[in-house]
Parts: structure tokens; C-alpha cells; sequence
């Protein structure tokens, strides 16, 4: 696809997170962990394509995720590049790499770090010293954290006789180098920090478990959010100063939503989840440009003018297939204080079973919502999973490549 553009990729996200209409529709394609392809879906999509060079990186070893190359993205359409955190997924570096194969048999590279131990059965373990923290079933493409490492803390005592990992100097020096290469390219940069609350609760404790003790040890629970977003601060000033002014967006994370709607009420989360948040969104706002992006599932819509003022400016993925997201609703009601990232195909419920042809329509209705106005960077809800064909992703961002008025 050719476009005719007056705006770098740059200028045209910041154009959208300014709320102001861009020269063209801005387009996120697989610029951050929740927005990406998976490595077996790029693989038939790079064929699809016939782009027979290059190589495929898997980067996210928990999703699978593949990073794009410049000779796809451009295809694409692409704006966005990501700033990774140096050890995105259970702690492996992804600064050296080494040859593997994906489950369907194509060639791949994967962090040199990953060195998983196979079962009998055929399922693949991931170690810790002596300790399983992730499985990968023989019948999956993911691994699955297993590891709680809090699981037995009963007391704040026992929280207190923990010890946090923190960002080194290795990783600062990485984040260093890698931003200033990466603002030099024209597209924008959007770096992946963290900070969730609820969800580290969920992983460190377990979920059953962590669920419960939000309802009947709030006091043990503020103490572990104090701690937690005490090293949050103090690693985000850290690296907000390693980046400089050579990243346009910085991601949090925390999933806060189901399918049925919000996994806590509005009020447990102002009492207990939404000061921590205001923390570091507020902190980021205050020391950098970049845009608060919060990376969020599910039916949020009853939080959203909390996270508003908590300090969010982005939202993603903008789930529509979840209780009350209803497209022209949100951009009625949170469109002039939100860029919605996100919300331009629903992956969970229509794609799977839909037609290119149907996909296209589908694509359309929703980026006549969303753009109108700015406010609105185009990506399908969430990832490109390993069952979607290469012609139906072509669908996607296809319909999105006609609203530019591109020419193939």
C-alpha cells in the first residue's frame, strides 16, 4: 500500500493523541504487547506476503509475539515502534538471540536466554533456580506463569522480609541506547514500563487468593501496593531519565475488567487500587511528554472517569465484545479526554468466523466511530492470535489502509 503523506509516522501519532485529525488515519501495528502478532501468524503472513527475508523474533516468549520488521510494518502501515523492557517475559533478556522453531515448524529466533526443559509428555517448563515458573502445554501455543512467589506471605511482616526486582544499570543502559536508536527512525516510540497493581497482586499471590484478600485483608494489601509502587516511583523516574525526550508514549498496564464488567466495584478500586495508580500516571505526566498510555481489558466502562482522573490519557484495547463497550458511547461520553488505542476489529467474537469481505465492512463502521475528531490510533482489539489467516489480518488493515486512501 502507497500512501501520500505530509506527516512523519511520529507526527502523526502525536497529531492523534492531541486529539486533532491527522493527515491520515494513525496505525499501530504490533508497536506493543497488546497490539502484536503472533510469531506463527506473522510467519504465514510474511509468506502471504512473499517477504522472504529477515527473521522471525520472538520477543514476548509469554504470548509469543512476534516483532515486526520495517519490511512489514511499512506494508502495513505501521506508525509505532516499541521501547521493550530489556527482559520482557519472565525475566530473559532480548539483547541476544538464538536459533528455534515454531510449533507449526517455521524457522524463528528466540531471547538466547530461554532454555526450557521438556517433559515426557511433551509439555515445556520453565525454570528459576530449582523452581517452575511457567509451563507451555504440549496442546498450547503460551506459556502459563505457575509461579506465586508471595503465595505463603501471611502477615506484613512476612512482605517485609521480601525483596522487589528493580531495574539495574544493565537495563538502564539498554533503555538508553535502544530509545535514542529508535527515535531516529520517524516512527514513533512507545516504551513499555509496567506498573500494574491488581494484576501484580493476582501473580504474586495468586489469583483466588490475592481476589480475596482485597475484600478481607485491605490493610495487607495497601501495605504490598505501598511497597510495590514505592520501587514503581523510584524505577520510573530511573528510566523516564534514561529515554530523555526520545519516546511520544509510556505504557502501564492492568487488566481491571472482565467480559461481564469490572472485576472490582468503583468503589474498591478508588479505595484501593486507584491511589497507586495516580501515583505513577500523575508522576509520568509531570516528567515527561510522552502520553499515559494504560493497556486495560474488559468492561472498564463504570471506571473510566476514574482512570481519566487518575491521569490516563490512551486506553487500550478498547475491548468492544465486553458488557457496555459500545463504540459510539465511549467516544461520545470519553472522547474528548481519551485517545482510544485500540477497539478496530473485535478479535474475540466476529473476526474468527467472519469473511474478509465482512471483516473490511466491520473495520470501516468502526474507524468512522473512533477517528472523527482524533483521538484514535487503529489497531484490532488486542493481539493477532495464531489461528487468524494471513487474509483476513490483510482485511484488517486493508479497510484501514483504504480510509487513508492508499493505492496499491
Amino acid at each position: 500500500m502507497v500512501y501520500i503523506s505530509s506527516m512523519k509516522c511520529s507526527e502523526r501519532i502525536l497529531a492523534s493523541l492531541a486529539h486533532r485529525e491527522p493527515d491520515m488515519l494513525a496505525i499501530d501495528f504490533g508497536g506493543m504487547r497488546s497490539t502484536g502478532i503472533n510469531a506463527i501468524a506473522y510467519g504465514r503472513l510474511k509468506r502471504h506476503l512473499g517477504i522472504s527475508g529477515g527473521a522471525i523474533k520472538v520477543y514476548d516468549v509469554f504470548q509469543q509475539l512476534a516483532e515486526p520488521e520495517e519490511s512489514v510494518l511499512s506494508r502495513m502501515g505501521g506508525d509505532v515502534v516499541q521501547l521493550h523492557r530489556f527482559a520482557p517475559s519472565f525475566g530473559i533478556p532480548i539483547t541476544e538471540w538464538k536459533p528455534d522453531t515454531l510449533a507449526d515448524g517455521t524457522p524463528c529466533l528466540v531471547p538466547a536466554g530461554l532454555n526450557p526443559v521438556r517433559t515426557p509428555e511433551g509439555d515445556l517448563l520453565l525454570y528459576h533456580g530449582a523452581t517452575v515458573i511457567a509451563t507451555k502445554p504440549k496442546s498450547s501455543d503460551y506459556y502459563n506463569p505457575v509461579h506465586h512467589p508471595l503465595a505463603d506471605c501471611r502477615t506484613i511482616a512476612d512482605l517485609d522480609r521480601t525483596k522487589a526486582w528493580r531495574i539495574g544499570d544493565e537495563e538502564l543502559s539498554y533503555l538508553r541506547d535502544t530509545s535514542a536508536r529508535l527515535r531516529q527512525t520517524g516512527y514513533a516510540v512507545l516504551a513499555s514500563f509496567g506498573g500494574n497493581i491488581l494484576e501484580a497482586g493476582q501473580l504474586d499471590f495468586g489469583y483466588e487468593r490475592f481476589m480475596t484478600m482485597l475484600g478481607a485483608e485491605p490493610d495487607l494489601c495497601r501495605h504490598y501496593f505501598e511497597r510495590i509502587t514505592a520501587g514503581y516511583l523510584d524505577d520510573l523516574a530511573r528510566y523516564l531519565d534514561a529515554v530523555g525526550d526520545n519516546i511520544d508514549v509510556i505504557q502501564f498496564g492492568d487488566d481491571l475488567g472482565s467480559q461481564s464488567g469490572p472485576q472490582i466495584s468503583p468503589r474498591m478500586y478508588r479505595s484501593l487500587i486507584k491511589p497507586y495508580h495516580q501515583a505513577q500516571y500523575q508522576f509520568a505526566r509531570q516528567h515527561s511528554q510522552a502520553a499515559v498510555f494504560l493497556h486495560c481489558c474488559g468492561g472498564i466502562v463504570p471506571l473510566i472517569p476514574d482512570l481519566i482522573d487518575a491521569g490516563v490519557q490512551v486506553l487500550n484495547p478498547v475491548q468492544i465484545s465486553a458488557k457496555g463497550m459500545e463504540p459510539a458511547e465511549l467516544k461520545r461520553e470519553f472522547g474528548q479526554d481519551l485517545t482510544f488505542w485500540g477497539g478496530g476489529a473485535n478479535m474475540q467474537t466476529f473476526v474468527p468466523t467472519a469473511t474478509p469481505a465482512e471483516i473490511r465492512d466491520h473495520v470501516r463502521k468502526l474507524i468512522d466511530i473512533f477517528a472523527p475528531g482524533g483521538g484514535f490510533v487503529f489497531n484490532q482489539v488486542h493481539n493477532i492470535q495464531a489461528n487468524v489467516e494471513p487474509e483476513k489480518v490483510l482485511a484488517i488493515y486493508g479497510a484501514a489502509g483504504e480510509y487513508r486512501g492508499g493505492k496499491e
